[in-house]
Formats: C-alpha cells, sequence, structure tokens
C-alpha cells in the first residue's frame, strides 16, 4: 500500500487498526487498546503473524520501507519467571494451617 497521506486515516480492514499520516512519513497506528504507536510496534504485534496469502495481500502494513526499524521494545514483553518450588511458609501446606 502507499503511504499515508498526511492528515488522513485509513482503517486496516483485516485488523482493524487506524493508520494515520503524519508529515515526514512517521505514521501513527491508533490501536483499540491503548496509546498511538508506529506501523513497526504494529507490525511486531501483529503483523508478521499472518499467515496465508490472503491475509497478507489485505494487510496494509506490509511495505518495510513505511514501517521503518522494529526495536526489541515494540514486541511484546516476555512475562515474569514464575518461581515454581518449594511451598509457601504459612501456607495451607504447613503444619498448623487452619486450612
Amino acid at each position: 500500500m502507499a503511504a499515508v497521506p498526511p492528515g488522513t486515516r485509513v482503517r486496516c480492514n483485516l485488523c482493524q487498526v487506524d493508520i494515520q499520516g503524519m508529515a515526514g512519513g512517521k505514521d501513527l497506528v491508533h490501536f483499540s487498546q491503548g496509546a498511538p504507536a508506529s506501523r513497526a510496534k504494529l507490525w511486531a504485534r501483529v503483523c508478521q503473524f499472518l499467515r496465508s496469502d490472503d491475509q497478507i495481500s489485505r494487510c496494509i502494513n506490509q511495505d518495510p520501507s513505511l514501517r521503518g526499524q522494529v526495536q526489541s521494545s515494540d514486541y511484546y514483553a516476555e512475562p515474569p519467571a514464575v518461581e515454581l518450588g518449594a511451598p509457601n511458609p504459612g501456607g495451607p501446606d504447613s503444619p498448623g494451617s487452619p486450612f
């Protein structure tokens, strides 16, 4: 897809985000939740996971020259590690617990 003209918005029929054209080519992506972001963030979180030729042809964020460089912060962060191991002292499995 060609660049979005500054001051206009284009909606992706596939994922339903709006891309707002900005002067200088740094378009803003308006997600359904959260703050506006870059096309690179949209790619990192959504567009890269398209599988079929039909999906790819309908995606308005396939041109690498328009989306720019994807940064590590554009991807979803990994969830924190959960320590599984010893039972919680004073928890339901401890001696004398009323549970």
